[in-house]
C-alpha cells in the first residue's frame, strides 16, 4: 500500500525509526496519521496496519478514510473500496488505539506537568493542554484552579481521566 501510495518509506524503516526515538528521547509524545481504505487495500495488509499500529503504541493517533481526488494518480487506481468498508476500517482502526490512548492518559496521572490554558469554563474550571497535545486535535486537560489566565502555562497535578481528556489541580491548589 505504502508503495501504491508513493511513499518513501516502508514498514521496517518506520519501525526502525519509532524505536531510535524512543530510545533517545525521553518522554516522547508520537503522533501520526493513517489512511485507510486506499485503492487496492486487501484484507491482509489492512491487518498488518493493525498489527502495525498496536506493536507501535502511538500515543497519538489520527485515522481517515481515503476520498478520492480529482486529478491525483490515486485517482487512476483500480480497487476503489466501497464506503462501508473504508469506515468500518476506520472504526476498527481507532477502537485498537483508544486502548493505547487510555494508556497513555493513564500513565501520566501523579505527574506534575505543565499546562497551557486555552479556556475557561466556571470560576474554578479551565481548559488546557499538555505538549502532548495539538489543539483541537487531541485531548483536553480540565483543571481545577483559581486566578488562572488564558495563555499561561500552568504545573498542574493529573489526577484523573475522562474518557481521553485528563482531568488536574493547579499544583499551587493542592
Amino acid at each position: 500500500v505504502l508503495r501504491r501510495m508513493q511513499r518513501r518509506i516502508n514498514r521496517d524503516q518506520t519501525i526502525e525509526l519509532v524505536e531510535k526515538l524512543r530510545q533517545r528521547i525521553a518522554n516522547l509524545v508520537l503522533r501520526t496519521t493513517f489512511i485507510v481504505g486506499f485503492p487496492g487495500e486487501t484484507d491482509a495488509q489492512f491487518e498488518e496496519l493493525l498489527q502495525f499500529a498496536d506493536a507501535t503504541a502511538f500515543e497519538r493517533m489520527g485515522v481517515f478514510t481515503y476520498s478520492p481526488e480529482p486529478g491525483t494518480p490515486a485517482m487512476k487506481l483500480d480497487g476503489h473500496l466501497p464506503e462501508d468498508l473504508k469506515q468500518a476500517r476506520r472504526d476498527a482502526l481507532m477502537s485498537l488505539q483508544q486502548t493505547h490512548a487510555f494508556e497513555f492518559a493513564d500513565s501520566l496521572i501523579g505527574y506534575e506537568l505543565d499546562c497551557l490554558i486555552d479556556d475557561q469554563v466556571d470560576d474554578t474550571t479551565w481548559v488546557g493542554r499538555l505538549y502532548t497535545d495539538a489543539p483541537e486535535i487531541d485531548s483536553q486537560v480540565y483543571v481545577r484552579g483559581s486566578d488562572l489566565e488564558i495563555g499561561q502555562f500552568v504545573p498542574v497535578e493529573i489526577t484523573g481521566r475522562d474518557e481521553y481528556d485528563l482531568l488536574a489541580v493547579a499544583a499551587d491548589e493542592e
